[in-house]
């Protein structure tokens, strides 16, 4: 993990295309911007965990908190359904 101090108004740069503003900090938190393309996801950790537990609840699935996270970031919304096996067709005949 880099960790970096930046003042309000500095920016890091991610790529070519991403880039995090530090806008504003106030006391224990901070406030960030994030420029980034459309097809890239941002997400709050604590929001995907909950809406994974919340899923997970509604489901009656149990499994550790980081099973339901790659469950759910792998888009995997039940288990596959088990087949059934292969019916053996007619034995030859021997003489």
């Amino acid at each position: 993990m880099l960790v970096l101090t930046r003042k309000p108004g500095e920016k890091i740069l991610i790529g070519d295309d991403i880039v995090i503003t530090v806008l504003d900090a106030r006391g224990d938190s901070i406030r960030i911007g994030v420029d980034a393309p459309r097809g890239i996801k941002i997400q709050r950790s604590e929001v995907v965990q909950a809406v994974a537990e919340a899923n997970a609840e509604a489901t009656g699935a149990a499994g550790s908190a980081e099973e339901q996270r790659l469950v759910l970031s792998l888009g995997k919304l039940a288990p596959p359904v088990p087949t059934a096996p292969p019916v053996p067709g007619p034995a030859a005949a021997t003489e």
